[in-house]
C-alpha cells in the first residue's frame, strides 16, 4: 500500500446542469448560424457567460471541447495525508472497529475515517469475521446461472404471510386504530404461499395453503408439475429447495419426486440466495400483491391472487427476459 488509489473519473452531467453535450452543440450551431448570443441563451435557459464558454471551448478544441469533463479538482490541499490514511487502515486491520470507535482512538473525525475506508475499498464490518478479520463469503456474486431449457430446474419455496382481520389491518386503518387489538388472545395466524419458479423462463406457479406440512407440500408439487406440463409443455426434471424438514424428511414429498422422476437438490446451509429465483419472486409477490394496496380481509386479498399470478407470467416485464414477460421465453 505505497500509493493511495486514484478514484475513477466518471464523466456524467451534473444533476442541476441545464445543458448536456447535445444542448452545447445546439448552442454553438445556432451562434455559428448567425443567432445572437443573447437570443441563444434565452432559448436554452442558460446565461450568456455559459454560451460564450462553450463557444470558446469549441473554437479551441472543436467538438471534443463540448464533451463532459470531470469536476474533480486538480489539487486537494485539505485531503488527509497518506500517512494518516495508512494509520487509519492499520487501526482498522488491528481492531476491526468502525469509524466512530476509531475516531475516538486516533483523534480523526469519524466522517474522515469513513471517507478513507471508502477510498481504499475496505470491506464493511458486516462482511468480515470479527475475530480473524477475514472476508466472509459475500452474498453478492457476479456469477449468474440459468439453465438452458425450461424444466431443467424448478425453484420451490414457501412464503409465510400474516392473515388480515375482517375490516382491515393497520395498513388500511392505521396503526393507532389497530393498537388496541394487538394483544387479543385469539391470533389470526398465517397463510403459506407455496411457490414454484422455472429457472429458465421464470414462469411461476403458486398456491395459498394454511400450512407447510409434508402432505401439503407434496400435493402442491404434484399439481405444479402437472400445471407446467399441461399448460406449457414443460417436464420438470430437477427441483431445488431449502433444507426444511418438509423437503428433507417428508415421505410424501419424496414419494411425489420419485413418482414424477424429479431429482432433488438442496441449497447449501446458510446460503438462501442459492434459491434466489424463488426468493426474488417472493419479493415481487409482496410488492405487487400482498402489500400493493390495503386489503379489508384475508379473503379480499386472496381473491386477487390469481390475477396477480397471471399478470406476472403474461404481462409484467422481467429483467431476465429483456423487459418482456416470462411467457415470452417459451414462445421464443
Amino acid at each position: 500500500m505505497s500509493d493511495a488509489p486514484t478514484d475513477p473519473e466518471v464523466f456524467v452531467a451534473h444533476a442541476n446542469a441545464r445543458t448536456n453535450e447535445y444542448g452545447r452543440r445546439l448552442a454553438v450551431e445556432r451562434c455559428l448560424a448567425g443567432h445572437r448570443v443573447n437570443d441563444v441563451a434565452a432559448q436554452l435557459g442558460i446565461s450568456r457567460t455559459t454560451v460564450y464558454k462553450w463557444l470558446g471551448r469549441f473554437a479551441a478544441e472543436g467538438l471534443a471541447g463540448l464533451a463532459e469533463r470531470s469536476s474533480r479538482p486538480r489539487r486537494s490541499p485539505r485531503r488527509v495525508p497518506v500517512a494518516v490514511e495508512l494509520e487509519v487502515l492499520r487501526a482498522r486491520l488491528e481492531r476491526h472497529a468502525g469509524p466512530v470507535q476509531l475516531a475516538a482512538e486516533l483523534g480523526v473525525p469519524a466522517s474522515t475515517i469513513g471517507a478513507v475506508l471508502r477510498r481504499w475499498a475496505v470491506p464493511h464490518l458486516a462482511d468480515l469475521d470479527r475475530i480473524s478479520g477475514e472476508l466472509l463469503r459475500s452474498r453478492v456474486s457476479d456469477v449468474r446461472y440459468e439453465h438452458r431449457a425450461p424444466g431443467d430446474l424448478l425453484h420451490v419455496d414457501v412464503k409465510k404471510l400474516g392473515r388480515i382481520p375482517d375490516g382491515g389491518g393497520w395498513r388500511a386503518l392505521g396503526r393507532a386504530t389497530t393498537m388496541a387489538h394487538r394483544h387479543k388472545p385469539i391470533r389470526l395466524g398465517f397463510d403459506f404461499i407455496h411457490v414454484a419458479v422455472d429457472d429458465h423462463s421464470r414462469i411461476a406457479y403458486a398456491e395459498i395453503h394454511p400450512d407447510e406440512k409434508g402432505p401439503t407440500c407434496a400435493a402442491f408439487l404434484h399439481r405444479a408439475a402437472q400445471w407446467f406440463h399441461d399448460r406449457h409443455g414443460i417436464t420438470i426434471r430437477r427441483i431445488l429447495t431449502d433444507n426444511a424438514k418438509t423437503y428433507r424428511l417428508s415421505k410424501d414429498w419424496a414419494a411425489v419426486c420419485t413418482a414424477l422422476q424429479i431429482r432433488r437438490r438442496f441449497i447449501k446451509p446458510g446460503c438462501p440466495w442459492t434459491n434466489g429465483k424463488a426468493e426474488r419472486f417472493n419479493r415481487t409477490l409482496l410488492t405487487d400483491w400482498a402489500y400493493a394496496q390495503p386489503w379489508h380481509s384475508t379473503t379480499h386479498r386472496n381473491a386477487a391472487f390469481d390475477d396477480f399470478l397471471d399478470h406476472y407470467n403474461t404481462r409484467r416485464g422481467h429483467t431476465a427476459a429483456g423487459g418482456r414477460p416470462p411467457i415470452s421465453r417459451l414462445s421464443a
